[in-house]
C-alpha cells in the first residue's frame, strides 16, 4: 500500500465541516450547535456548517447530532477558498 495518511493534528487551524441532516432545524436549535451555522435547504434538509477544532471535537459534534435524534445524511470537510 502506497497511501499516505495525513493527520488532522498537523493543521494549526480548525477544519471546516458541512454536516447534512434530514429535516429543517429552526432557530431554537442554534443553542445546540453554538458557533456553527444552521442553513435549512429547500429540499427539506439542513446543513450545519462551521469550524471543528480536531477529530475529538468532530466526534463530539456527531454524538450531539445522534443524541438529538437527527438523521445524519453526510459529513464533509470544506476546502477553504484560497
Amino acid at each position: 500500500m502506497n497511501e499516505t495518511l495525513t493527520s488532522m493534528g498537523d493543521h494549526d487551524e480548525p477544519q471546516l465541516y458541512k454536516i447534512r441532516v434530514r429535516g429543517h432545524l429552526n432557530a431554537r436549535w442554534a443553542s445546540q450547535f453554538e458557533g456553527l451555522t444552521i442553513t435549512p435547504e429547500e429540499d427539506g434538509d439542513t446543513f450545519i456548517t462551521g469550524p471543528v477544532l480536531d477529530q475529538a471535537a468532530l466526534h463530539g459534534l456527531l454524538k450531539r447530532v445522534r443524541d438529538l435524534g437527527l438523521p445524519l445524511i453526510s459529513v464533509n470537510p470544506v476546502k477553504p477558498n484560497t
